[in-house]
C-alpha cells in the first residue's frame, strides 16, 4: 500500500506514515482492483466496510427497473464512499458504486474505525474527526446537486453545474470528471439535448470546450 498517498488523503488528513501503517491491519484493510465497468457495490446488498479510491474513480448511481440510469456522485481518487451505509448495519444500498475506469480500491471496516482502542490514540481520533468532515462535505455537495438540477432549463443547470467547477477548480479553464452520457445523467437532462445546448453556449460566447476540457468566457449574454 502506499502509504505517502494515503497520507494525503483527506480521510487520513494529519495522520503520519507510520501511523497510517499501524493503524491498517485494525482496520482489517484490504485493497482490491476492478475493470472499467464493473460493479463495486450493488443496490439491496449490504457493507460494513467503507471504500477508499486509490486509483481511478468511480461513480454512483441509481439504476432504474425499466432500464436507464441516473449518475448521482462521482468519487476519485483519495475519496471515499459506502460510509453511510456502513455505519448503518444491516441498511442497504439504494444506488450501485461503479468503476468508471480501472479502478482499485481499500476497503475499511467501519465497526473498527468508530471504535478507539484502549489507550484512546490520538490518530485514531483524528481519522473520526476527518470521517465527520468528510460527511459534512458531501452533504453539501448532494446540496449542491440539487441546486443544479432545480431549473427547468438546460442552460441553467449547465451554467450552475460549470460554474460549481470553475469555482471549485480555482480557474475558469478546468476539466468535468463526466464523459457526456455521465454529465447528462447528472444533470438529468437528455444526452442530445444537453450536446445541442452547449453547442448554443459556445455559438453564444459562454464557453469554449473539447471533451471533457470547458473554458467560461466574459463575453456573451448569458439570458440568450
Amino acid at each position: 500500500m502506499n502509504l505517502h498517498f494515503l497520507q494525503n488523503t483527506p480521510l487520513f488528513h494529519g495522520i503520519r506514515e507510520e501511523e497510517i501503517g499501524s493503524m491498517l491491519g485494525c482496520l482489517n484493510a484490504r485493497e482490491k482492483a476492478y475493470r472499467k465497468d464493473e460493479t463495486i457495490l450493488r443496490a439491496g446488498s449490504t457493507t460494513g466496510s467503507i471504500g477508499l479510491v486509490e486509483s481511478g474513480s468511480v461513480n454512483i448511481q441509481v439504476t432504474f427497473f425499466w432500464g436507464g440510469n441516473h449518475i448521482f456522485g462521482h468519487v476519485s481518487a483519495g475519496q471515499i464512499f459506502g460510509e453511510t451505509y456502513a455505519a448503518i448495519p444491516g441498511k442497504e444500498l439504494i444506488c450501485d458504486v461503479i468503476a468508471a475506469e480501472p479502478t482499485e480500491v481499500l476497503f475499511l471496516d467501519m465497526d473498527k474505525l468508530l471504535t478507539t482502542c484502549s489507550s484512546g490514540c490520538a490518530f485514531h481520533n483524528r481519522i473520526i474527526h476527518n470521517l465527520i468532515r468528510i460527511s459534512a462535505t458531501k452533504n453539501l455537495n448532494l446540496s449542491n446537486r440539487m441546486m443544479h438540477t432545480a431549473s427547468k432549463s438546460i442552460r441553467d443547470r449547465l451554467l450552475s453545474y460549470l460554474s460549481e467547477q470553475a469555482l471549485e477548480q480555482g480557474s475558469a479553464h478546468f476539466t468535468v470528471p463526466f464523459d457526456r452520457q455521465q454529465m447528462a445523467d447528472y444533470l438529468g437532462v437528455d444526452r442530445s439535448a444537453m450536446s445541442a445546448e452547449l453547442s448554443r453556449m459556445k455559438k453564444d460566447g459562454l464557453i469554449e470546450y473539447h471533451k471533457s476540457e470547458f473554458a467560461l468566457l466574459e463575453r456573451g449574454d448569458v439570458d440568450a
